[in-house]
């Protein structure tokens, strides 16, 4: 059972810890030994949240170390990019395109990076870059706080878990009156990145 090193980043607000509760359920109902731990900036709303998973036969410490991660997940644009350091050339990462301006930005002491100079810094630390716009779409049907469970969705094709696993997963970690909207998120979200892999392969 090969391990398999997670990175999900995002701000507060955004439900990054409740995103790793879901991933680590799916990794201990898949058959794998399952550590996380979460790590919250100094602002718990707008301030960076990132959380570490690792899956594997036996797991020894929550934390991945730099060039370990098999996959990143980013719910913004600079999330991703703060996490670089993480990825190894044969990494994945796929990011919410949605952007939210940090303080440093909002109040005027800096400006928000080119989508080009972002763009560049990702490409040059792993060759496996998707992206979708899990805001605009989690609007659309119906709950922007379903970013998060639309975003492993989009994880979900890569890895080799049933989806009936990733179903019960969130059934468990969500509360029960939210269940059907992120089931919804998760299936868009899945389905969303499919449709990137194929423009990918033309």
């Amino acid at each position: 059972m090969k391990d398999i090193n997670f990175l999900i980043a995002g701000v507060g607000g955004q439900g990054t810890i409740l995103a790793s509760d879901i991933m680590a359920e799916a990794g201990m109902l898949a058959g794998y030994d399952v550590k996380k731990t979460d790590v919250l900036g100094l602002a718990i709303r707008g301030g960076s949240v990132i959380s570490h998973i690792r899956w594997g036969e036996k797991v020894d410490a929550p934390m991945s170390m730099r060039g370990e991660v098999d996959y990143l997940l980013a719910f913004e644009p600079i999330e991703a990019l703060r996490q670089i350091e993480f990825l190894n050339k044969e990494s994945t990462i796929i990011f919410n395109e949605y952007k939210i301006s940090p303080v440093i930005v909002s109040s005027g002491l800096a400006t928000y990076p080119a989508d080009g100079i972002i763009e560049k810094a990702l490409k040059d630390s792993a060759k496996n870059i998707y992206s979708i716009n899990a805001t605009a779409k989690a609007v659309e049907i119906g709950s922007v706080k379903a970013v998060n469970v639309m975003m492993q969705g989009a994880l979900s094709p890569f890895l080799d878990i049933n989806i009936e696993i990733w179903e019960k997963a969130i059934k468990k970690c969500v509360p029960g009156k939210l269940r059907e909207v992120n089931l919804k998120a998760f299936h868009t979200g899945r389905e969303m990145v499919k449709v990137k892999v194929k423009e990918k392969l033309v």
